[in-house]
C-alpha cells in the first residue's frame, strides 16, 4: 500500500511539472510536440538508469563488498543474536525477514539495499561487529530496518530517476535557447561540439543544483530511521553506536552507490551531505530519552 502511494505522489509530480513545463515552453516560443519526444527519451534513460539500479542494487552490493550472508544456527554470539533480533524486528513490522550479512572492512559501518521491503539486505562491516556491543548491534540493525520498512530505497530511487529525466531534459532544453540565441541569418548557432559540450556543462551544473534537496530529504530519513532504531530497542543503545561508529570512522574507499542507506557517511557539513552530523544526530536521540 505504501508502495502504491509513492508511486501515486511521483505521477502527482510529474503531472505538477509537465504543467509548470508547458507554461515554461509556451514563453519560450517552443514546440509542445517536439519536447514530448524528447522527455520520453530522457525519461527511459533517467528512470530507466534508476530502476535498474535499484534491481540490481543487492546483487550487485554482495558482489562490490564481498558480502557473505548469515545463516540461522552461526555460532558466533553477536551475530546470532544480531539475526535473532532482526528476525524478531521484522515480525514486528509484518515484513519478510531480510537477508543478513557480514563484509570485511576496517570502517565500522552497515547499510541497507534492496528493490522492496520483502526483497532487502542489511549488512555490517566486520569493524562494526567487533566494536559494537549486542545491544548496540541491534540498534544500528533498527536503524537500517526503518529504512526498508520506510522504502527509502524506493523511494530515493524514484526521486533520483525524476531528477535525472529532468536534468537530462533541461539541459538540452537551454542549450537549444543558447543555440538560437547565438543563430542569425548568417547561422552560427553553437555548432555539433559546442552544442555536446553545453548539454554537458548544464547536466552537471543542474544535478549539483538539484542535489541540494536530494541531500536534505537524506538528511532527514536518517533522522527518521535514528528514530525508528529508538522506538525498536531505546535511544540509549543507538546513542552508543553512533559514540563508537563515530570513534572508529575509516574513510571507505569503495563505491556505495549500491549501499543505498549506510548508518553512516561522515563528510564536512555541507547542503551536499546525505548525513546529518553525528553529533546531531545524537543530540535528536537524547531529547528521546
Amino acid at each position: 500500500m505504501n508502495f502504491l502511494k509513492r508511486i501515486g505522489i511521483f505521477l502527482l509530480t510529474n503531472i505538477l511539472v509537465m504543467l509548470v513545463l508547458g507554461i515554461v515552453v509556451g514563453l519560450l516560443g517552443l514546440k509542445m510536440e517536439d519536447l514530448w519526444g524528447l522527455l520520453i527519451i530522457c525519461a527511459i534513460f533517467g528512470m530507466g538508469g534508476s530502476l535498474i539500479s535499484l534491481f540490481l542494487s543487492k546483487p550487485m552490493a554482495k558482489a562490490t563488498y564481498k558480502i557473505q550472508i548469515v545463516k540461522p544456527g552461526i555460532a558466533h554470539p553477536k551475530i546470532a543474536y544480531l539475526l535473532s533480533a532482526i528476525e524478531s524486528m521484522a515480525e514486528e513490522r509484518n515484513i519478510k525477514m531480510p537477508e543478513v550479512g557480514i563484509y570485511n572492512s576496517k570502517d565500522a559501518n552497515a547499510f541497507a539495499t534492496g528493490a522492496s521491503q520483502n526483497n532487502a539486505l542489511i549488512a555490517f562491516s566486520s569493524a562494526l561487529i567487533d566494536r559494537l556491543s549486542e545491544e548496540e548491534l541491534a540498534a544500528v540493525a533498527g536503524h537500517e530496518m526503518t529504512h526498508i520498512t520506510n522504502g527509502d530505497m524506493v523511494t530515493m530511487t524514484l526521486l533520483m530517476g525524476v531528477v535525472n529525466t529532468f536534468v537530462m531534459f533541461f539541459a538540452r532544453i537551454l542549450t537549444v535557447v543558447i543555440d538560437n540565441a547565438l543563430r542569425d541569418d548568417r547561422g552560427g548557432g553553437l555548432g555539433y561540439f559546442g552544442y555536446i559540450m553545453v548539454i554537458m556543462v548544464l547536466q552537471n551544473i543542474l544535478m549539483l543544483l538539484a542535489n541540494i534537496p536530494i541531500a536534505a530529504y537524506s538528511r532527514w530519513r536518517e533522522f527518521k530511521a535514528d528514530a525508528g532504531s529508538a522506538n525498536l530497542v531505546g535511544a540509549g543503545p543507538m546513542i552508543e553506536a553512533l559514540k563508537k561508529i563515530a570513534n572508529a570512522y575509516v574513510p571507505e574507499k569503495r563505491s556505495d552507490s549500491y549501499a543505498l542507506a549506510k548508518i553512516n557517511n561522515q563528510k564536512r557539513i555541507s547542503l551536499f551531505a546525505t548525513h546529518p552530523p553525528i553529533e546531531v544526530r545524537i543530540q535528536h536521540l537524547q531529547e528521546m530519552l
